[in-house]
């Protein structure tokens, strides 16, 4: 099977700020979550995968093909969702269809007609007059009107009520029901990304600092609850990162299991999404 997107040694500087040799790899039928703080390249990394911006190194292929010597053939299979609405106000439904009908060679109205139905939205209505879910379900009718094999969200359900979200959610894992599909998804909700991801890559500064299935990220770290007495007693090497506080001591644990049975003593509970990236942005190296 051909891997939905294959990213080897991007990189890209703007000065004050850089990516740095950023590689991952989304095979087809799941779904990749893109998790970061703010200003830690996610954008940045879509957008040198929709070729928007001039790249200073390393190579983007989507679906098999090159994202810039087959640029047309890329942005044909592919569907983009922002974090804003794109289409202008003075615009309704009818009005995106006849534009985009014109654009996309496969375009389907009849299909995009059904997600306006699915998602009850008005066609005769403008888009001023929507809501911020609704626009953000139109964006999602009209990138998956023209049949991509690939969608692409950055933020795309920031700021949305957990019933919308959800909505779109389920949305997401029916697209992926046909393995030759993927989705490359940013988000800064990682309760959202535990529930329909496969895979994670975690960008700080720039870097990834982990790409993997979701499932051995959440299995494999943990999260240690000691006091400062019994952290000095830790090993240094099988910490990430470590908070000390007022009340107690925390540790990063990349192999719970390995740290379990080498400190059976010690408390190791599982962790989250959220809890690695507290850890790694605002920990202290050990």
């Amino acid at each position: 099977m051909t891997n939905a997107i294959e990213i080897r040694g991007l990189c890209k500087s703007y000065g004050d700020f850089a990516l740095q040799d950023v590689s991952l790899t989304l095979p087809g039928g799941s779904i990749m979550g893109l998790i970061g703080e703010n200003g830690a390249g996610k954008t940045t990394t879509i957008k040198c995968i929709l070729n928007l911006v001039r790249r200073d190194g390393g190579q983007i292929t989507i679906m098999g093909r090159d994202n810039i010597s087959q640029e047309k053939a890329v942005k044909e299979d592919m569907g983009v969702v922002l974090d804003e609405c794109f289409f202008h106000d003075t615009l309704r439904p009818l009005d995106i269809d006849r534009i985009l009908a014109r654009i996309y060679r496969t375009w389907d109205s009849a299909l995009f007609g059904d997600y306006l139905d699915k998602f009850q939205l008005p066609s005769k209505k403008f888009v001023k007059e929507f809501s911020r879910g609704m626009k953000m379900k139109l964006s999602l009718s009209a990138a998956l009107a023209h049949r991509p094999r690939l969608l692409i969200l950055d933020e795309a359900t920031a700021g949305l009520d957990p019933v919308v979200r959800d909505e779109i959610l389920d949305e997401f894992l029916a697209f992926i029901r046909d393995e030759d599909h993927a989705i490359l998804i940013s988000s800064h909700i990682t309760s959202d990304l535990e529930k329909a991801a496969d895979y994670i890559t975690y960008l700080h500064q720039g870097r990834v600092v982990l790409s993997e299935a979701k499932d051995v990220i959440l299995d494999s770290y943990g999260r240690l609850a000691c006091t400062a007495k019994q952290l000095e007693e830790v090993d240094p090497g099988d910490l990430v990162r470590v908070r000390r506080g007022a009340y107690g001591c925390e540790g990063l644990i990349r192999d719970r299991a390995a740290f379990q049975r080498k400190y059976r003593n010690l408390l190791v509970e599982k962790t989250t999404l959220e809890d690695i990236m507290l850890f790694i942005g605002k920990g202290d190296a050990v």
